[in-house]
């Protein structure tokens, strides 16, 4: 059926097309099943368990940085996210602990506008994975 609309539109501009299909993996595919985890469950990938992946939430949104592992896992510069919802210390650029949480309450316009821009890094950089729910 695509195929077929490729060759009308092609045909329309006397164009030569031909349908393209990419081995390359996406950069940031959506899981086909997102899971859910509880902030207690989030907490047990911070890194410390090397057979588990590290995870980062922003916004409640889940993101595999394993492969940061370096930056997030016991000992890297950023540690301090590794298992957590860390938006607020993001948008604040803060690695203080007691800003390691997801409560965005009392954040200026500049500190959202650098939250956004961090979680646009993310998602070119690390998959979703799933959400963080209640407790």
């Amino acid at each position: 059926m695509v195929h077929e609309q490729l060759k009308d539109i092609s045909n329309f501009f006397n164009l030569s097309v031909v349908p393209y299909i990419s081995t390359q993996p996406l950069s940031n595919p959506i899981p086909t099943v997102a899971m859910e985890l509880t902030p207690q469950q989030l907490k047990a990938h911070d890194g410390a368990d090397p057979s588990k992946p590290i995870y980062v939430a922003i916004r409640g949104r889940i993101y595999d940085v394993t492969s940061g592992k370096s930056f997030y896992g016991p000992g890297g510069s950023y540690c301090v996210f590794a298992g957590k919802d860390a938006s607020r210390a993001l948008a604040k650029m803060s690695k203080e602990e007691s800003d390691v949480v997801p409560n965005l309450e009392g954040l200026t316009e500049k500190e959202i506008g650098v939250l956004d821009d961090w979680e646009k890094k993310f998602q070119a950089k690390y998959p979703i994975v799933g959400t963080v729910t209640s407790d």
